[in-house]
């Protein structure tokens, strides 16, 4: 891994933990990389409302953003708030509400990639790793 991977990787599970903190939804880390040419990995995590749904990728995004990380190169979905897309370009982040999530089934459609583990030890026991 080199340090530009290692760091991605890393904001990738800043990203997933911030998520985590907002919702009681699972939220998962997948590596696409090695699929898909366009980025290295997902964040999935869910909203239970319009609201929760702001509120989570509005903290993913200050939370990559206080930890030195870049800003979203484009987000989308915010009009709506069904689903919104955080795209970092090396990671995307995806915020979808409770009806969207279980229609579109992206850990379904993604199956056959590698879960990674993003939940510290601490957060291991109540987060959705």
């Amino acid at each position: 891994m080199t340090p530009d991977s290692a760091l991605v990787l890393s904001l990738a599970r800043l990203a997933a933990q911030a998520a985590a903190a907002k919702t009681d939804e699972p939220t998962v880390l997948l590596d696409v990389g090695d699929v898909l040419a366009i980025t290295n990995y997902f964040v999935i995590t869910g909203g239970r409302n319009a609201r929760q749904v702001r509120t989570v990728a509005e903290d993913v995004e200050a939370q990559v953003g206080a930890d030195g990380g870049p800003r979203p190169l484009r987000v989308e979905g915010l009009d709506s708030l069904r689903w919104v897309l955080l795209d970092y370009g090396d990671f995307v982040v995806h915020v979808l509400l409770d009806e969207a999530r279980a229609y579109y089934e992206l850990e379904r459609l993604w199956s056959d990639v590698p879960r990674i583990e993003w939940a510290s030890v601490d957060e291991a026991g109540s987060a959705g790793a």
